[in-house]
């Protein structure tokens, strides 16, 4: 891999010559992989240049991963959408990013004396893909593989304010018409208010709007790039703690340094065992 070429694919002649080498399925993945920290957004000159395509099938590709979802444009310029962290579901969900979180998840657990968990954007819903349960929270049980709708978790409150407001309401326009307690914000304007305190403060904390009774706070989990990959959370009690009747002073410091901790263990993890570098 060069400096010129960074993103081109390898492709091995004994799969080329096996005949089970797909070769626009390899270039498709180039082309998702030329976006990175240092070039988030590539002109088709630059797509071309970095994946050692040719402008042609470097335009083809790109189009079709616009078609399906994966990179927007303004008509010059592109660039992935969050989308993409849909393809690496499976790999979050395995043994990396829950074995390197689960000690700091215990640790947080006990010292907030609440139950605490991660949580990935698929599509309009959160996937739970770790969790400590200090004790039953919910009617439904929760565990990993669960899925919520994003808008009306913490969790998801913050994958989603990583989003554009388009986005957002692409994706959960049809959920918001079903509130899940009185409380459900129900309004594209709602939601987009709520995100934008998100992003401004850094954290999301959802009242009962999940379930009666339940609040929860969340922070963003970044892996090596920076990137928010996963989102960390605590949910406890309405009433049953005085830190449940102020989490923002009371748990968020500890949720941040567990969100920070973990963050730490992505960064140092070897290349190939952490879930997104």
């Amino acid at each position: 891999m060069t400096a010129e070429h960074p993103a081109r694919p390898e492709e091995p002649e004994a799969l080329r010559s096996g005949g089970h080498y797909v070769q626009s399925l390899a270039r498709g993945l180039a082309v998702i992989a030329a976006f990175d920290a240092e070039n988030p957004s590539m002109t088709l000159s630059d797509v071309a240049r970095r994946t050692g395509l040719t402008r042609a099938t470097a335009r083809r590709f790109l189009l079709t991963l616009e078609e399906l979802g994966y990179v927007r444009s303004d008509g010059r310029r592109f660039e992935l959408t969050a989308k993409v962290l849909q393809l690496g579901y499976s790999y979050l969900s395995a043994l990396s990013l829950p074995e390197l979180a689960a000690p700091h998840l215990r640790a947080l657990s006990a010292t907030v004396q609440e139950s605490c968990s991660i949580a990935v954007l698929e599509g309009p819903d959160i996937v739970y893909v770790a969790r400590v349960q200090m004790r039953h929270i919910m009617n439904v049980a929760i565990s990993v593989g669960t899925r919520f709708p994003a808008h009306a978790t913490s969790m998801g409150r913050v994958l989603l304010a990583g989003l554009p407001d388009d986005e957002v309401l692409a994706l959960c326009g049809e959920q918001l018409r079903t509130p899940l307690s009185a409380r459900t914000v129900s309004t594209p304007d709602q939601l987009i208010s709520r995100l934008r305190e998100v992003r401004e403060q850094g954290y999301a904390v959802v009242d009962q709007e999940l379930e009666p009774g339940l609040r929860s706070v969340a922070v963003p989990l970044e892996d090596a790039a920076g990137r928010t990959v996963a989102a960390v959370n605590v949910s406890m009690r309405v009433g049953a703690s005085p830190a449940a009747e102020d989490p923002g002073r009371l748990i968020l410091p500890h949720l941040r340094a567990c969100a920070s901790a973990i963050h730490e263990d992505l960064v140092r993890a070897p290349s190939g065992s952490g879930p997104a570098r």
